[in-house]
């Protein structure tokens, strides 16, 4: 198999697709998509999201020091594509997508009430990196839609159809390949699948 050498790039895909929710402190509120954000720390929960200097969430996430990453879906593609190529500086995106701005814990910036998980941040830290700045966070709560819960309080994401960015293209996922650890887990022959690298 020979691999290409390409030039040095953002090539970790795929990437979840979210619709980040902020506001400022006069209440104006605005929907902006993002790729470049993901999960730093479990204890305490951490999050990240980098943002352009330019783009118009940025100074309202600066000025309240709070967000809300909104998990997608594959029913929202068309609207969050939208949030990713539209400005809030020119036009209300939750107006033009039709998405429902609803608080939650959280002084300023509201969630979106179709997104399946929406999880509310308050920036711990704004790391300037070059294009973007990371706006690091610590989670103050998370809110799921009941109806992916089951009967015991289980939630199942994947009943939302979940998507993911992947170099310019949105996707949504594919078969179930198996759970954390299954491939040390014991078969029904008692036998183990393989040892545990450390």
């Amino acid at each position: 198999m020979a691999k290409q050498k390409w030039k040095p790039g953002n090539m970790v895909y795929p990437l979840p697709a979210v619709l980040v929710s902020c506001a400022d402190k006069e209440g104006n509120v605005n929907l902006m998509t993002a790729a470049w954000t993901g999960t730093i720390c479990s204890d305490p929960p951490m999050v990240y999201v980098s943002i352009r200097k330019e783009r118009h969430s940025h100074h309202m996430i600066q000025e309240t020091g709070e967000y809300v990453i909104n998990l997608t879906t594959e029913k929202l593609a068309r609207a969050t594509d939208f949030c990713g190529v539209r400005s809030g500086r020119d036009i209300d995106k939750f107006k033009e997508t039709k998405l429902t701005p609803v608080k939650g814990e959280l002084k300023y910036a509201p969630m979106v009430e179709e997104s399946p998980v929406s999880i509310e941040c308050k920036v711990t830290r704004v790391m300037p990196l070059g294009s973007h700045d990371m706006f690091m966070a610590e989670v103050q709560g998370v809110y799921v839609d009941e109806q992916y819960m089951d009967s015991k309080g289980g939630f199942h994401l994947d009943k939302a159809s979940p998507m993911v960015y992947s170099h310019g293209q949105y996707f949504g996922l594919g078969k179930h390949l198996g759970g954390f650890g299954y491939a040390v887990r014991r078969k029904s022959t008692g036998k183990r699948q393989g040892k545990k690298r450390r």
